[in-house]
């Protein structure tokens, strides 16, 4: 049991993040098609950021030390550093949907498809290869937090608590969960949060109020481009062991069928990207899933195809958005370039 919560929050944290993200710019009224890119982008600097730091003297320092703060502030630092480039990047986005009233469909595809264009020419160009990894050592051994990173011995039992939220785990899944509370937080209960979900139901309305619509849905899409990053970086770094090849597995387009079928609410989206990640857990590690803890690996003793396993989470996705999305409430002016001069 240990064994799926770790795994299936491994794969639903970067959901349920970027899912948020594309509330925010939704909620806004800017349709983020493009968090896809956006995933991957972050996930090539956050590694790329891992990757140059690693020849820093004091990284080098710390990791001969052992000293376990100062790698789990490398982490810390490379998440900032991908959520503040995804944010860059969505710039792009804002700027063609906003300014432009491009549409926003063709422009969130566009980025989609120039994300692993860029990120492959620029690994190319950096490793010489089709995928940018650490320089030395993997993820789990740079960044997982484990009972002797605590000071406990090997042998000591944590009980059942201890061994699945402490034991390895990494501290960006719990960062990313404080983010998604503070975010949902300020997104319903602050003034902030008011205005920015007015601009997207209906921002003539907004704008006769003083609220200047642009730069809230400015605000709105940064911010999702800032989620998204930091989402495409801790898929890298807790399901690719810190690598990065252009391709987050389809996760930004799974976190947008996570937001429609929580219905754009954060508490939905969570339980959302609960039921996703436990499906990808099962297909990424069926047969190591022990249910009963019986010795008897049942999924992988049933004879399905390997590949059955791995089409779940997609599948699941399709048959839940066919009975969920009709009653799904997209926000009004989703997608509709605002123009003052039109009421």
């Amino acid at each position: 049991m240990t064994y799926i919560i770790q795994q299936t929050l491994l794969y639903a944290i970067p959901l349920m993040i970027v899912a948020l993200a594309g509330v925010f710019a939704e909620r806004s009224g800017i349709i983020n098609l493009a968090l896809e890119g956006i995933m991957i982008f972050g996930a090539f600097i956050g590694v790329l950021f891992v990757n140059k730091m690693q020849s820093a003297e004091w990284v080098i320092a710390a990791k001969n030390a052992k000293d376990w703060m100062s790698l789990q502030g490398l982490e810390v630092m490379a998440m900032a550093t991908a959520a503040l480039c995804g944010a860059i990047f969505s710039l792009l986005l804002s700027f063609a949907s906003i300014n432009l009233k491009a549409d926003q469909t063709i422009g969130g595809t566009a980025l989609n498809l120039m994300a692993p264009a860029l990120v492959l020419f620029f690994i190319r160009i950096i490793a010489n290869q089709n995928t940018l990894q650490m320089q030395t050592g993997d993820a789990a051994s740079w960044f997982m937090i484990k009972k002797t990173t605590l000071g406990f011995s090997k042998t000591d039992d944590l009980g059942f608590l201890g061994n699945t939220f402490i034991h390895r785990v990494y501290l960006a899944t719990y960062i990313c969960i404080i983010v998604f509370i503070i975010l949902s937080v300020i997104l319903y209960k602050t003034r902030f949060g008011l205005r920015l979900r007015s601009c997207g139901e209906n921002p003539q309305a907004s704008d006769s109020l003083g609220i200047n619509v642009y730069r809230m849905r400015y605000a709105g899409t940064t911010i999702s481009g800032a989620l998204a990053g930091m989402g495409g970086f801790v898929y890298a770094l807790t399901t690719a062991n810190c690598s990065a090849n252009g391709d987050v597995a389809g996760f930004g387009f799974l976190a947008l069928a996570v937001m429609i079928f929580g219905n754009w609410k954060p508490l939905n989206i969570a339980g959302a990207s609960l039921l996703f990640g436990l499906f990808k857990c099962i297909a990424a590690g069926y047969s190591s899933i022990d249910i009963n803890g019986d010795g008897i690996y049942m999924l992988a003793e049933l004879g399905i195809s390997p590949h059955i396993y791995r089409m779940l989470p997609y599948v699941i996705t399709l048959v839940v958005l066919a009975f969920t999305s009709s009653k799904s409430r997209a926000p009004k002016a989703e997608g509709i370039p605002y123009d003052k001069g039109k009421r």
